[in-house]
């Protein structure tokens, strides 16, 4: 068989978006709820609250859609995350960047390297 008589090879299928669930356990006294979440391959224990007009975000604000499996089983949707970021270098943060150093060398002056043991300065 040539390759002008074998079909064209199907397309790659595009990469379903991972699994991202959330099961309601119980009702909490101050109208939190108790949630599984499984995301993707891992499960994840928490709370969710509803969202007060004038209170602070604290963690993600989630879209919920209920599933048909379930009344409590629904599919989440992650509208803002305000949980804190890692930074993405080691070590600490640079302060002092080039220009900030040129102008400090034009104002104080360069720092010229120290003789080394056995140099003679000559007169």
């Amino acid at each position: 068989m040539s390759d002008r008589d074998r079909p064209p090879p199907n397309p790659p299928e595009p990469a379903s978006p991972p699994r991202d669930v959330l099961f309601v356990c119980g009702e909490g006294e101050t109208g939190d709820y108790g949630v599984i979440r499984q995301r993707a391959e891992q499960l994840e224990v928490g709370r969710i609250r509803p969202i007060k007009d004038g209170q602070p975000l604290a963690g993600e604000l989630l879209r919920l859609e209920q599933r048909k499996e379930h009344a409590r089983l629904f599919d989440v949707e992650v509208i803002h995350d305000t949980t804190p970021r890692r930074a993405t270098s080691a070590g600490p943060a640079q302060v002092a960047t080039k220009a900030y150093r040129e102008q400090w060398d034009r104002i104080f002056g360069a720092v010229s390297p120290a003789p080394l043991p056995g140099d003679r300065e000559i007169n």
